[in-house]
């Protein structure tokens, strides 16, 4: 099977992510788009196994394999988190409600060390070339997310009031000292709210592992019965 018929046949959960999900997306905004798709189960009992993501068929478009997506989740990725709470959806099955329905299972304080890391990691970056506008609008997003996803136990993408303020950032508007503090400023409060944060210590991966393997039987037994169908029809 193409890699694209996988996410064209088989996709469970697909939204839109970027900026359109956050709040801040202006005219000439991209729309980025993020799926999860389910291997049939037969496809893993060759040598040759399913890809775990597949980029494409449209421009801006990435999926992962569920499998290799909770996965992701699991160790508490930013990316992968966030595909899990778009406000934007544009395709939902039964399966993919049931995804849904697991945020909380997927959510715990693994998330300061991840989002922080990963904060750190685009700072960095920032503070090694010239002033990037964009993506320090990005980052002041980002810390802002954890830390208040720390502080309720919640995940909201949405910008809410803050899109006028981080606009002004991207604009080249506010000083890049400020800009600066405001990052420093959010990631003490990031590690302030981690203390008491009311997120568990640990995700709840049984709960997640259940719901796989209730999803790969279920794959099986349709195959078997599509085969079973083909046999009683030839004969």
């Amino acid at each position: 099977m193409h890699a694209h018929d996988l996410v064209r046949h088989h996709t469970v959960y697909a939204c839109v992510m970027g900026s359109r999900a956050f709040g801040l997306a202006t005219d000439t905004s991209d729309t980025d788009r993020r799926g999860v798709y389910v291997a049939p189960t037969p496809l893993f009992w060759g040598f040759a196994k399913p890809p775990t993501h597949v980029d494409g068929p449209a421009e801006e478009q990435f999926s992962w394999e569920l499998e290799r997506f909770c996965e992701l989740a699991l160790r508490a990725n930013p990316n992968v988190l966030e595909c899990l709470h778009s406000p934007l959806v544009e395709h939902l099955d039964a399966t993919g409600r049931e995804l849904l329905a697991l945020r909380d299972a997927f959510l715990s304080r693994q998330v300061h060390e991840t989002f922080s890391r990963y904060a750190a990691a685009q700072f960095s970056k920032l503070r090694s070339s010239p002033p990037r506008w964009k993506p320090a609008m990005h980052l002041l997003r980002l810390l802002t997310s954890s830390r208040d996803l720390l502080r309720t136990g919640e995940l909201h993408l949405d910008v809410g009031d803050q899109r006028e303020p981080l606009l002004a950032v991207k604009r080249g508007e506010v000083p890049w000292p400020e800009v600066e503090a405001r990052i420093a400023r959010l990631t003490d409060e990031a590690d302030t709210a981690a203390l008491r944060t009311p997120l568990p210590a640990e995700p709840d991966r049984a709960r997640v592992e259940d719901f796989l393997i209730r999803v790969r039987r279920a794959s099986a037994a349709v195959d078997l019965q599509a085969a079973t169908r083909v046999r009683t029809t030839r004969s």
